[in-house]
């Protein structure tokens, strides 16, 4: 097969961005790779502890010393509409840039990933056009009001799978409660945000988002331990998150977490058939199968279990695996060989412990060293196998058949994690007794996946900790301070006056 086409041409190397500069770091130079050819396409710099200082020290500076924390809410609304008009006008370059690091497709990031983000800064804009303080005045004589104001420098860890998508979230949740950031991106895939962040020095002054790269362990690490941070907010695996929350702990550094999800897709007999197979499909599949909120675990009712089970994989060998950058390609390369490599061993791991391979379970030959791997499903021999219990954070779907309701919850809760649940049924007694039930922050009813961004969305158990949403990044990104006052004068006892 003819050599697939990078999608863009992209930067021999890159650095961190500092107090509104490119600052060249002063680690190891670590490889960046295109995962549709598998070849070296750039450099990262690593930023070790006193780069991390320096973004640190920009950041205090334009929270502290500036009026940055202090500026009126119009002045913030216009900021974020500029940044939200920067994505839009950069549009065809951050999506090219975002194809190149992760492989995903490139008209998926046109039309979702990049609306989102560019969304993302519009929805801060709305929100906290109507934020408002609490008064209370039923203590005799006082007057008290809470006011809510920013919680300082921020630190920021996104992850690779959707990196813009996730990234604007935080950043746009940040400055728009008056904070101070700094943003670390996967080492992977830190094309598209190392070029936001550029853009948006236009914008933003000095100090107000910075940009870090390197590894978890270094530069996360480093930033993490940082006395001079606030807040860190993270998405990313488990163990990480535990890892990073550890380490905050040190300094009692409040953390949000969103982290790893294992999450039952429920189809019941009562559900609208076709709908429910598209929506599962869509739920392992999409986004190359890259994510936490994926419906990996399919439990279907017994009754129509052989059925929906022999045309989804009639569906799945039909999906087209290839070049991100072609608009019939519904499935791309998976983000790295490490990861692809990974992902495979559980086809192995899966016949090892009796379940049974479906469809898929081996590299694509699509192309030789690009890191793509064929859609796959098996059928589980019970919950207990690890394809179940593990995050496998892939296009790689458990089949698991349930008789009941009470069964089909026992089976779903019966994870370590607790993100997202699916439920298919047009039997309202169905759905609301299976919504209560479910152990997971959030419940798709009768639909893949769906982001209403004023509700909370994170998960139970080793989920998360924390949300995000409207009203959640309010609680995590502010501090509440209360004021109370007397109405009148006090007729004040007076010490040492006798």
């Amino acid at each position: 097969m003819s050599l697939l086409l990078n999608p863009i041409e992209p930067p021999k190397l890159i650095k961190s961005w500092i107090n509104n500069d490119a600052a060249h770091g002063s680690g190891r130079e670590l490889p960046v790779f295109y995962p549709a050819t598998g070849e070296q396409v750039s450099i990262l710099v690593e930023d070790g502890p006193e780069d991390v200082n320096k973004a640190v020290i920009s950041a205090r500076k334009a929270f502290d010393n500036t009026s940055w924390s202090k500026q009126s809410i119009e002045k913030r609304i216009e900021i974020l509409e500029s940044c939200r008009k920067v994505i839009l006008d950069n549009l065809d370059e951050l999506a090219r840039l975002e194809c190149l690091a992760t492989g995903l497709i490139l008209r998926e990031i046109k039309g979702f990933h990049l609306q989102r983000a560019a969304y993302n800064f519009r929805f801060f804009a709305q929100y906290i056009s109507q934020t408002h303080g609490e008064r209370f005045d039923n203590t005799e004589g006082y007057l008290t009001l809470v006011n809510r104001e920013p919680a300082g420098v921020i630190g920021l860890i996104a992850p690779w799978n959707a990196p813009l998508a996730l990234a604007t979230m935080k950043i746009a949740a940040s400055i728009a409660f008056g904070n101070c950031a700094i943003l670390k991106p996967s080492e992977q895939t830190p094309f598209s945000l190392a070029k936001l962040v550029s853009l948006l020095s236009n914008i933003l002054p000095p100090g107000v988002l910075n940009l870090v790269n390197g590894r978890g362990p270094v530069t996360g690490s480093h930033l993490v331990a940082h006395p001079g941070i606030d807040r860190i907010s993270f998405t990313g695996g488990t163990v990480t998150g535990r890892s990073v929350m550890m380490e905050a702990g040190k300094q009692l550094t409040p953390c949000s977490m969103e982290l790893g999800g294992k999450s039952a897709n429920i189809i019941f007999s009562s559900a609208d058939y076709q709908r429910a197979l598209d929506g599962a499909l869509i739920g392992i599949y999409s986004n190359n199968g890259q994510q936490c909120l994926a419906g990996s675990r399919i439990l279907v009712e017994e009754k129509i279990f052989d059925q929906f089970v022999a045309e989804f994989i009639e569906r799945t060998k039909q999906i087209v695996v290839g070049d991100p950058l072609k608009d019939e390609t519904e499935i791309g390369p998976i983000a790295s060989k490490r990861h692809m490599e990974r992902i495979l061993s559980f086809a192995d791991l899966a016949v090892k412990d009796g379940d049974k391979l479906l469809v898929g379970g081996h590299k694509s030959d699509i192309h030789e060293k690009g890191y793509f791997m064929e859609p796959t499903a098996v059928l589980a021999k019970s919950n207990k196998s690890r394809v179940c219990q593990e995050e496998i954070f892939g296009p790689f779907a458990s089949f698991i058949p349930f008789r009941s309701e009470d069964e089909a919850i026992e089976i779903a809760n019966d994870t370590e994690f607790g993100l997202v649940s699916y439920i298919w049924s047009d039997h309202m007694p169905t759905i609301m007794n299976m919504s209560e039930a479910m152990r997971s922050g959030v419940v798709w009813v009768n639909t893949p996946m769906m982001r209403e961004l004023r509700a909370p969305f994170g998960g139970f158990k080793n989920s998360g900790v924390a949300r995000e949403g409207g009203y959640s990044c309010e609680q995590f990104y502010t501090e509440e301070k209360t004021i109370s006052l007397p109405k009148s004068p006090l007729n004040l006892i007076k010490f040492g006056s006798r």
